[in-house]
Order: C-alpha cells, then sequence, then structure tokens
C-alpha cells in the first residue's frame, strides 16, 4: 500500500510480532504477507493475508508489482494500491508460541506488532532486503520520490 504526502510516496509497512522480532528493527520490517493455501489464488491469499495481519479489508485498483525471491528461495508476490489508513488502528491475528523456551508456558503474540508508513528512503532501511524492489517498482509507479 502507498500514499502521496507533501508530494512524497510513503509506503505502509508492517514489524512482525513475538520475540524473536522484538528488538529489531531495520531489516525487520515488511510488506504484510503470508502462506497462500492448498487451491487458493495468490492475489486471494494477498488480500486475506493483509486482513489478518491488519484487520483491514482492502478493495480498489490494484496493480500487480514483480514477484521477489527472498534469501531462503521463498518468492513474494505483491500488488501496489494507494490508500491511506490510520496505521494505529491495525488489529492483528495471533500466534501461540512457547515462551520463554523450554519453560511449557504458551503464550500469543500479534503475528503483527506495529506498522507504520514510510517514505522510500526510510522504507529501504527497515525493510527485509529481498523486498527493496517492490520500493522501486513502487516509485515507478508513483512518478515522484
Amino acid at each position: 500500500m502507498y500514499r502521496i504526502t507533501l508530494n512524497k510516496t510513503e509506503v505502509f509497512l508492517v514489524h512482525p510480532g513475538g520475540p524473536f522480532w522484538k528488538n529489531k528493527d531495520d531489516g525487520a520490517w515488511t510488506i504484510p504477507k503470508g502462506e497462500v493455501m492448498p487451491g487458493e489464488e495468490i492475489f486471494a491469499a494477498a488480500t486475506r493475508e493483509f486482513l489478518e495481519e491488519t484487520g483491514i479489508a482492502l478493495k480498489g485498483n490494484f496493480k500487480e508489482l514483480n514477484p521477489v525471491r527472498q534469501k531462503a528461495g521463498k518468492w513474494v508476490y505483491a500488488w501496489a494500491i494507494h490508500k491511506d489508513i490510520d496505521e494505529t488502528k491495525i488489529k492483528s491475528n495471533t500466534f501461540e508460541l512457547e515462551w520463554p523456551p523450554k519453560s511449557g508456558m504458551i503464550k500469543p503474540f500479534p503475528e503483527i506488532d506495529k506498522a507504520g508508513w514510510f517514505d522510500l528512503a526510510s522504507a529501504a532501511v527497515k525493510i527485509n532486503a529481498a523486498q527493496v524492489d517492490f520500493l522501486m517498482q513502487v516509485a515507478t509507479i508513483t512518478q515522484v520520490s
């Protein structure tokens, strides 16, 4: 998702929740994304995952971006949409994890613990390095810095 503010392109990124990501920032943020279920179309998975991770259903004019391959070999497919949402209002689904490790205690954690809007230069520092190409594609779509 992107918006234009004061003639600058900003992109919407999310920060993974849970103890592994708690103290990580630069390079840890991502676009909202997830797994495609068996028999599910990729675009349907993308919109479902956005809803699950933010609590916000997106509708509108989506522009398909070229997929990127992450370091571990996973392909990530994405679509751009021009929207403006309040990042403080996201509500993520949760997952359960034994925490602390080997404690026998299962705790819930949000899949996404925070979201934010970043100009393209800041986003390039925050986002998973493999996803920087998505930012360049959005810059081409918006034709502003």
